[in-house]
């Protein structure tokens, strides 16, 4: 399973259930890494979408813990477990867990790629990724050259789980 993630230096990723920033090409990015497969997402990060309603041209699966919330286009589970046997039939590398904050922690355990957007500069924020740098069973398989929006430098990161 994958995650996708834009993280800035210090690894963290919202301010007040918002992006830090929207970079065109990270958007380019994420849209096309995840055309056409699973995302798996918290209600707060869904709610965060144009008109609260899931993305287009994808399997949304969205974990919550409000026993009554339901939104049409999308599968609402209420845990991890009910969120990865709603994945189950469907191969892993099409799966991508995509926030926020609370279902990264939880799901991170169960990914073995992840692709970070790291944006050097550090927001004012409220919500962080766990720091892979810092992880012993994460390494870097590859990253991009860097790029510049405006006066913002990034780069894309691809880590893998050392086997």
């Amino acid at each position: 399973m994958n995650l996708i993630v834009a993280v800035d230096k210090n690894w963290a990723i919202g301010y007040q259930n918002k992006l830090l920033i929207s970079i065109p090409e990270d958007m380019r990015f994420f849209r096309d890494e995840t055309m056409n497969k699973v995302v798996i997402m918290g209600r707060n990060t869904l709610e965060t979408f144009p008109g609260g309603r899931p993305l287009k041209n994808r399997t949304n699966i969205v974990i919550t813990s409000k026993t009554d919330f339901t939104v049409n286009d999308a599968i609402v589970v209420s845990s991890v477990e009910e969120a990865l046997e709603a994945a189950r039939d469907y191969k892993s590398e099409d799966v991508y867990v995509i926030g926020g904050a609370s279902i990264y922690k939880q799901m991170l355990g169960y990914c073995d790629v992840a692709h970070v957007t790291k944006i050097d500069y550090a927001y004012h924020a409220d919500t962080y990724f766990p720091n892979l740098d810092e992880n012993p069973e994460w390494v870097v398989e590859a990253e991009s050259d860097e790029r510049t929006y405006y006066d913002i430098e990034y780069a894309f990161y691809k880590y893998v789980r050392k086997k």
